[in-house]
């Protein structure tokens, strides 16, 4: 299985993420809370696919709470300037993936697909 992207749209309270395939099919998502429980509900839900990256959008903002607790649990974060989400091709928080320089990341992001 190639590496999927999970696309994040944080909120404070709650936050909606997509997964999405190379080739931009989308595999899954859905809307968690963010606290302890539903976060641990999210992060069950992406051990579905073992090859992952988390792209979430406004790492130094918004989604740093999210990043933050990711990065401490050793998964792959990359920041998605929040401006993306206006363009036409970042219309869902899959596609917005269109990474900036990672935050964190064991795997080079431009070797993705």
């Amino acid at each position: 299985m190639s590496t999927v992207v999970i696309g994040m749209d944080p909120h404070k309270h709650a936050s909606t993420i997509e997964v999405m395939a190379a080739d931009e099919r989308v595999l899954g998502g859905g809307r968690f809370h963010t606290a302890r429980a539903g976060y641990r509900v999210m992060v069950a839900l992406a051990r579905r696919w073992p090859e992952r990256i988390w792209a979430i959008e406004g790492c130094q903002g918004i989604g740093g709470h999210l990043a933050a607790r990711l990065i401490a649990d050793s998964r792959q974060v990359l920041d998605v300037p929040p401006s993306c989400r206006y363009a036409s091709a970042c219309s869902r928080p899959g596609r917005a993936a269109r990474p900036t320089p990672p935050m964190h990341t064991r795997l080079p992001w431009w070797r993705l697909g």
